[in-house]
């Protein structure tokens, strides 16, 4: 049994987070998940939008209690100097800076990363834009959409006969953010064990959306490179393994069958009743099952249309063939699984309102996340952390009323 320590694994790592909607706040949410102090910089006028978007509770959205668990919110006035001025100070004391504006956005502010390196050796500085801090497009804005359709994602995605489609989700932006954290930890350890906080050499961890997706794209580039061949669109199915595809049941339900191993295939057509292509030689190994792809899949697809979903799974579990339902959100909630792995969370909205919020991964051990607090309202920590930083309650209310809070 190990202990947990609940603190977390970046328990007195300080975060500052300049910037908004998906990006640069996903990877400081995973900062904060596991222990850092993370303070949001946001406007005082309205915050974050993405406070507004998808599904609203009481006017604010559902996804904030997620995007901002843990997080203190500090509204500051970034075009008023005295706000400039916070946000400077905040950035020199922090371990790490996180941010997603322009390329040039944080350097007319004086809180560019050469400038505040200029001050302090030890500066690192996560910068998420869609093209990254150099090259001819720096300067265009970026969003998740543009790089996955650079970063190749969208072109690979959906069927051969139709226009690309996107995944349900933002995954460039999720990408660029795991990126951004990766980034961050090594740039940790390096400016550790070159001297710490103080005396250590930091630098710019520079992300750029389209690089982050074109980072998965597996084999692409040697395939093109050396062989021309350019990877096209192909449905639910995996390109050049066969079978592993998706396929619908006669109660409507979609399932991923992946029986593209040479003896799994064999026991999937044998649990099928085809012992006619299990035991054909041409289809023995991969390179013969390609060759005569619709055939195979148009046999699994007789079989699954006999089929209803749970009775599927269950001949395909006996065979020990890969295989599994398409998961709506609905279904998660109820898998044994899910629940079992704990991916739940209970908290609470402030005015009592029961809500669940995916749990926190990946799982550690010793010293797994941890979830404080959900998403703060807009400038709920202003008076704790201008306090933490020598700010009196008169200076406070002053800069309420001049406009910089």
């Amino acid at each position: 049994m190990t202990t947990k320590n609940i603190a977390g694994p970046l328990a007195g790592i300080k975060v500052l987070e300049l910037g908004t909607l998906i990006a640069g706040p996903f990877c400081a949410r995973m900062l904060g998940e596991f222990g850092a102090e993370v303070i949001k910089i946001e406007s005082p006028d309205g915050g974050d939008p993405i406070r507004k978007w998808r599904v609203l509770k009481d006017g604010t959205s559902l996804w904030w209690s997620v995007q901002s668990r843990n997080k203190k919110s500090l509204t500051l006035n970034l075009k008023h100097a005295r706000g400039r001025a916070i946000a400077r100070q905040l950035a020199l004391e922090a371990d790490i800076i996180i941010e997603n504006y322009r390329p040039g956005v944080l350097e007319k502010w004086d809180i560019g990363y050469e400038q505040l390196k200029a001050a302090n050796p030890a500066t690192i500085m996560v910068r998420l834009s869609g093209f990254g801090q150099t090259g001819p497009m720096k300067d265009l804005p970026g969003f998740g959409a543009i790089g996955e359709s650079m970063g190749g994602l969208r072109y690979v995605s959906g069927h051969a006969d139709r226009p690309p489609v996107r995944v349900g989700v933002s995954i460039g932006d999720s990408v660029a953010a795991l990126h951004g954290v990766i980034g961050a930890m090594m740039a940790l350890r390096h400016r550790d064990a070159t001297g710490g906080r103080l005396k250590g050499e930091g630098q710019m961890v520079d992300v750029a959306l389209y690089e982050s997706v074109f980072n998965l794209m597996e084999s692409l580039v040697p395939e093109f490179d050396h062989a021309g061949v350019v990877r096209e669109r192909t449905g639910g199915a995996l390109p050049g393994i066969v079978p592993s595809n998706t396929y619908t049941t006669r109660d409507g339900e979609n399932v991923v069958i992946a029986g593209n191993g040479d003896a799994i295939f064999k026991r999937l057509m044998l649990a099928m009743g085809r012992i006619d292509l299990a035991g054909d030689p041409q289809l023995e190994r991969n390179d013969g099952r390609v060759q005569r792809t619709q055939e195979i899949d148009d046999a699994i697809q007789a079989w699954c249309d006999t089929q209803d979903i749970d009775g599927a799974l269950t001949v395909l579990k006996a065979a020990d063939v890969p295989a599994g339902k398409i998961y709506s959100v609905r279904d998660m909630m109820t898998d044994p699984q899910f629940v079992a792995r704990e991916m739940f969370e209970q908290h609470h909205f402030a005015d009592g309102t029961p809500v669940k919020l995916p749990a926190i991964s990946p799982k550690l051990s010793a010293t797994p996340g941890h979830t404080k607090w959900i998403g703060p309202s807009l400038g709920q920590h202003n008076d704790e952390v201008l306090r933490s930083l020598g700010y009196s309650a008169e200076d406070i209310a002053a800069m309420k009323q001049d406009g910089v809070l």
